[in-house]
């Protein structure tokens, strides 16, 4: 039986070019093949080595063989700390993870003539979307011959960004879309109090004690008259 290769096809699974995958790749004595182009610890080209000597060269250095490149011919190993390079990768995925955030865009929707009790009950969850972090869209929905009169819905749309204006900002502005008219509100971004400096303590002296009072000198000797001499 003859195959023959259709022009233009390429195998999908070269992996050669691939970022190391910690669960995956083969080090040390996993490695199956019989020589490798061996990569140093800094990076330099060693040069294609067997695999026993390219152990031999990971073990002197106190590290391991990593097969980076299973895929190509011989494969490329490098020398690193493996358990190393595992931890910082695990690091840089959940840093990775903890900057990503996942924006939700709740929905809201008015009525032209919405009476005030339903128009105090919707803006408060908005607000509330708002506070957790959400952006809302708010749709207007016109029917009949409301939308003879756009206006009414700019309106409403206006008086909603006003009323929550300290925690949203309008990130897209009131636009029409078919029978609706939409706009769309982002929370505003919290600044963190910034920490000043410590007040200097006072260095004034402290009061000085009271003067000793003073001392009365002591009184004059009285002086004593001399007897008569017989």
């Amino acid at each position: 039986m003859r195959r023959f290769r259709v022009p233009g096809s390429r195998p999908t699974d070269r992996k050669g070019d691939a970022p190391i995958s910690t669960t995956d790749a083969r080090i040390n004595e996993r490695i199956r093949a019989r020589e490798v182009r061996l990569v140093g610890a800094n990076g330099e080209q060693i040069g294609v080595k067997p695999l026993p000597e390219a152990l031999h060269i990971a073990r002197e250095h106190d590290l391991d063989l990593v097969e980076v490149a299973p895929n190509a011919n011989p494969p490329v190993c490098k020398i690193m700390d493996f358990g190393k390079f595992k931890y910082e990768q695990d690091v840089r995925r959940k840093e990775s993870r903890r900057k990503t955030t996942n924006v939700v865009i709740k929905e809201m929707k008015f009525r032209p003539k919405i009476d005030e009790h339903d128009y105090t009950t919707k803006t408060k969850h908005v607000e509330r979307f708002l506070n957790e972090g959400s952006k809302v869209k708010i749709t207007i929905m016109f029917r009949g011959r409301e939308m003879a009169h756009p206006e009414l819905g700019k309106k409403i749309l206006d008086r909603i960004a006003e009323q929550v204006k300290d925690v949203g900002n309008v990130e897209a502005a009131p636009r029409v879309d078919g029978r609706n008219m939409l706009m769309v509100l982002a929370p505003v971004k919290k600044q963190e109090p910034k920490t000043g400096s410590p007040k200097p303590r006072s260095t004034a002296p402290a009061p000085s004690a009271a003067p000793a009072a003073a001392v009365a000198p002591p009184p004059p000797a009285e002086s004593v008259p001399a007897s008569p001499t017989s």
